[in-house]
Parts: structure tokens; C-alpha cells; sequence
């Protein structure tokens, strides 16, 4: 299956979630071209980018898991161009 260029953005409400969020993120690692995570205080909340490349079904199931953390939301953005990259 081809690779597309995905951006996972996650937004953060509940700190507690954040040992949940790394494991997946580490799990899926093979797939991550980088992340940039930034704390912000004064709301509360962190925010975490996430680039990947990787299949559709992958990125959507990274996606869904996320999202289904306790205050954790996502939102997730596929390029139209698949990369070529077999995964």
C-alpha cells in the first residue's frame, strides 16, 4: 500500500493523558517524519504536531486512538499526492 504525507494535530486538555499519548506515538515511530509538541500554560492545554508517512489505514488508526483518550482531540490532514513509498 502507498504512503501519503499526513500532519496529526493533537491538542492536549488533561496532562494525565501524556504517558498514553507517547506509548502510541512511540509505537507507531517507523511511521513519524518528526514531531513539535508546545506547552501552553497560560490555557492549560499542549498542543502536538505530528508529520507522518504512511498508509491510510495507519494513520487513521494512530488517529482514532488518539482521539479516544480522555481529553485528547485530534484532527487529522492527508496530502492528495501519495508519496510512492511503499510502507
Amino acid at each position: 500500500m502507498e504512503s501519503r504525507i499526513s500532519v496529526i494535530s493533537i491538542i492536549v486538555e488533561d496532562t494525565e493523558a501524556s504517558a498514553e499519548i507517547n506509548k502510541l506515538l512511540h509505537d507507531y515511530g517507523q511511521y513519524i517524519v518528526g514531531r513539535m509538541g508546545i506547552p501552553y500554560r497560560d490555557r492549560g492545554v499542549s498542543i502536538i504536531c505530528v508529520v507522518l508517512d504512511a498508509p491510510g489505514d495507519v494513520t487513521s488508526a494512530l488517529s482514532g486512538k488518539l482521539g479516544m483518550i480522555r481529553g485528547v482531540s485530534t484532527k487529522t490532514i492527508v496530502a492528495k499526492k501519495q508519496t510512492g513509498k511503499e510502507a
